[in-house]
């Protein structure tokens, strides 16, 4: 069965393979080729900028805390979930930080954005529930949705009419509906319209909103705290939702949230309390990323200027180009010509990958840029040059 299986997706051009890759900085080294990293969530050039002061820095300050008297906060392995013994103090002012940063009352750190999007809304919903997604969210969030016992209905992609009519259609027969979409999505890399989001929620007292920011936090708004941010809806949103493992360069997740939301998650949300917390190491590192969050706004402003480069060189190609951020797709449509536009990229010296169903719809294969801060001006230049050639 699972012979046939595999061989039915390497005929339709979507088999998949765990690519042996070597990092150096921005660059991947990939069978011999030594590629730019066009396929990184690494937004801001963190993770792979090791000379960068706020890194030097904390790989000094860790270095000389090895020995026999290492601190809490340095320690390697959390050994136990959070309502055990793995809640340390820098979990705590973690959370604290972005509350401050976000000026909500309350924040839930959590072990990925994976555990964060399969837990929470099985643990707010039950079956007079109903939560209304939009249909090209992540598969982390659709997993949680069948998780939970409430019904559900996907809306078309950004469509705010259908879901408006929707959620006056189960206004009347549940007491609660939650609206759950990206701000930024993964693989369009166009922004979700919050404000009218809001809108529709301050119309209907049972509608709550789940925003996943996984994509914008860095990179978006002021502070980088992400789109909601920079739309000034932070407020508004019921469980804003991000995560540090792709702008923020370290690992983990988590909610900003009302007290009372976060005392029920800490209570009922099964990730957090059957999953052992993150280790205080990693979770020092993304505490330093987020306090000087705020001081990276040239790094952000070179991010916006490079993407709009290539999005206007797309689109001046007559090849439709959805985004209005640093992911870029370049539609391909069928896998075999996604897969082929790949290889071709590769041999002239960005590492861009295929991206097949079903992690998109079928007849929609491309390729995703994803663009760093740490990508100049002059790389942005050859990338253009070669699209040139690959667009028709």
């Amino acid at each position: 069965m699972f012979s046939a299986e595999l061989e039915a997706l390497r005929a339709s051009g979507n088999l998949r393979r765990l690519p042996e890759t070597v990092h150096d900085g921005k660059y991947s080294v990939v069978k011999g080729r030594r590629m730019l990293n066009l396929s990184s969530n690494d937004y801001l050039g963190l993770a792979s900028d090791t000379t960068m002061p706020l890194m030097k820095d904390f790989l000094r300050e860790t270095g000389l805390a090895c020995g026999t008297d290492v601190p809490e906060d340095f320690l390697l392995g959390s050994t136990s979930s959070r309502l055990l013994t793995g809640t340390f103090d820098v979990h705590s002012r973690l959370e604290q930080t972005l509350c401050r940063l976000s000026g909500r009352q309350a924040a839930l750190v959590f072990g990925s954005g994976y555990h964060m999007n399969v837990g929470i809304l099985p643990a707010v919903t039950d079956s007079s529930s109903v939560i209304l997604a939009d249909k090209l969210v992540h598969a982390s969030i659709i997993d949680g949705i069948r998780l939970s016992s409430a019904r559900s209905v996907r809306f078309r992609h950004q469509d705010m009419d259908q879901l408006e009519s929707l959620v006056g259609k189960y206004s009347t027969e549940c007491s609660r509906i939650i609206v759950v979409t990206e701000s930024i999505f993964s693989m369009d890399g166009d922004l979700a319209d919050l404000k009218r989001l809001v809108e529709i929620k301050r119309k209907h007292p049972q509608v709550m909103l789940y925003v996943d920011e996984a994509h914008a936090v860095g990179v978006r708004g002021d502070a980088g705290m992400g789109l909601a941010q920079e739309l000034g809806v932070m407020q508004d949103i019921d469980f804003l939702c991000g995560t540090f493992g792709k702008a923020v360069a370290s690992v983990g997740a988590y909610v900003l949230c009302d007290s009372i939301v976060r005392e029920y998650l800490v209570n009922r949300m099964r990730p957090l309390i059957f999953s052992t917390a993150l280790p205080p190491l990693n979770v020092l590192w993304t505490l330093r990323v987020m306090e000087n969050l705020a001081t990276m706004g040239s790094m952000r402003r070179a991010l916006s200027d490079n993407a709009a480069r290539i999005r206007e060189f797309i689109r001046s190609r007559g090849v439709v180009c959805p985004s209005g951020s640093h992911i870029i797709p370049v539609m391909a449509g069928d896998s075999h010509r996604a897969a082929a536009m790949a290889e071709e990229m590769q041999r002239q010296g960005f590492y861009l990958l295929p991206i097949r169903p079903p992690t998109v719809p079928e007849g929609t294969s491309r390729l995703r840029i994803s663009l760093t801060a740490a990508i100049t001006p002059q790389e942005t230049d050859a990338l253009i040059s070669v699209l040139d050639r690959l667009l028709p």
